[in-house]
């Protein structure tokens, strides 16, 4: 049996930063990785979505150049063989970065296979068993398969897959309409595929506002997305033409062929052949990791990290569980996740960045709530670049005139959130952001004007 000052179990967002910290406190650990170096991001999720992002933003933006006085001759064309080679390279070039950084540090060991318990501090990989005092899990999370009538007799791609393809499908059918579903839905209707976006429930992200979940609706169907909505009854069986999936909506056909079928209807954690029981470690009723304010299991010497303990579904929020983790354990800080300011944004183009509230949540947590919006064909910098879709809108309680929330869906939104989010870090308050000075043209000089506009 090998012995370790640390076990880490995964290596995506959170593992090897970890690494990295007790190597250079001059202790001793193992990090065990069964698949890619990176986790769901480097290898399935960000950064190749986010390449092919850019490849289908370059497509839309060519087939656009008159708008701005230039002319390029000819149709626009997309080669899907040298886009996903452009996607992999980014996923391998980062892949490979960590792989060179965790094997270069002095008191770090890479170990390939699947981890399992033993005990609650014994870890067996293959033949080979290992200990350690403290032992970290950060096992990600794979695309939910549900069981839906007829889903064992077709094909169908997840997330996973999804990015390793080199050809156009003739007709996309996603099943899912939130983050992942439509960002792969405005991706492949700008590469030249028809699109099909079905959700079960009756709007397309239905955790954000209703007024933010119109406009993205109505900006995907602008580019020819076909959204159906309110699919009670999903199913799949074979067509001649390919797949044919039952839809039962309200409106529209009972059903749509497609050529190929993408499910985006959410994750579920790695955790299910762990051997955790051996060690003691509950799950709740989802399969998530049960963890404390600090990601400590019931157990002691165990930790959870990233999408596996259900705290967080983000890349950054499982960074920030290892910065948790971190300072609390070599820098003698006391860091919880209830002190975390939740911010994300979805990646379609104009992208949405939101932190904190929505004005729904709001209102039903209690709040004496004013909200402020300012549609984006008043911002200089996005009738300027020609991208006037969307709007701003923040959320605060009169009677505290704390910020509670904020949402950007416009060009540029992705970034300028965040001139809200800092704040409502540092607990400021509405009068300081009215009275920023922020720069011109830039999205975020609005900011202060759409304050003024509470109501």
């Amino acid at each position: 049996m090998k012995s370790f000052d640390a076990i880490i179990i995964g290596a995506g967002q959170a593992g090897p930063s970890l690494a990295g910290r007790f190597n250079d406190a001059g202790k001793t650990v193992a990090i065990i990785e069964r698949k890619h170096v990176g986790g769901t991001c480097v290898n399935t999720g960000c950064k190749p979505t986010k390449t092919l992002v850019a490849s289908a933003y370059a497509a839309h933006l060519a087939r656009r150049a008159s708008d701005y006085g230039i002319g390029i001759g000819g149709e626009v064309s997309v080669d899907m063989p040298a886009v996903m080679r452009r996607s992999h390279k980014v996923t391998l070039d980062s892949r490979h970065g960590n792989e060179t950084w965790l094997e270069g540090m002095p008191h770090c060991t890479l170990i390939r296979g699947h981890a399992r318990f033993e005990c609650k501090n014994v870890i067996r990989v293959g033949d080979e068993l290992l200990t350690a005092p403290q032992i970290f899990l950060n096992v990600g999370s794979r695309a939910t398969i549900p069981d839906f009538a007829g889903i064992s007799d077709v094909p169908y791609m997840t997330n996973s897959d999804i990015v390793l393809l080199d050809r156009l499908p003739k007709h996309l059918v996603i099943v899912g309409g939130s983050y992942i579903g439509l960002e792969y839905a405005q991706i492949y209707r700008r590469f030249g595929a028809e699109v099909t976006v079905v959700e079960k429930g009756p709007r397309l992200i239905g955790r954000e506002d209703d007024d933010i979940s119109a406009a993205v609706r109505e900006i995907l169907e602008a580019e020819g997305i076909h959204i159906r909505t309110g699919a009670e009854c999903i199913r799949f069986r074979r067509h001649e033409q390919g797949i044919a999936i039952g839809v039962n909506c309200d409106e529209g056909e009972p059903e749509v062929i497609g050529s190929d079928v993408l499910l985006a209807v959410g994750r579920r954690p790695n955790t299910d052949d762990l051997g955790l029981d051996k060690a003691g470690v509950e799950l709740d009723g989802r399969g998530f990791i049960r963890v404390d304010d600090r990601l400590a299991t019931g157990v002691e010497g165990i930790w959870a990290m990233g999408d596996c303990n259900g705290r967080g579904a983000f890349t950054h929020t499982a960074y920030n569980d290892f910065e948790i983790i971190a300072a609390n354990l070599f820098d003698g800080e006391d860091r919880k996740v209830s002190q975390r300011l939740l911010g994300y944004a979805l990646f379609i183009d104009p992208p949405l960045g939101r932190v904190g509230l929505g004005e729904a949540e709001a209102r039903k947590a209690g709040h004496d709530v004013l909200v402020g919006t300012r549609p984006m064909t008043n911002v200089g910098r996005a009738v300027e670049k020609g991208e006037t879709k969307g709007f701003m809108k923040i959320v605060a309680d009169a009677k505290t005139k704390k910020i509670l929330g904020a949402a950007l869906l416009g060009t540029g939104g992705d970034e300028a959130i965040h001139g809200v989010l800092d704040l409502m870090n540092v607990g400021a308050s509405y009068d300081d952001l009215r009275w920023a000075v922020p720069i011109h043209p830039t999205v975020s000089e609005l900011w202060p004007t759409v304050v003024l506009s509470m109501k």
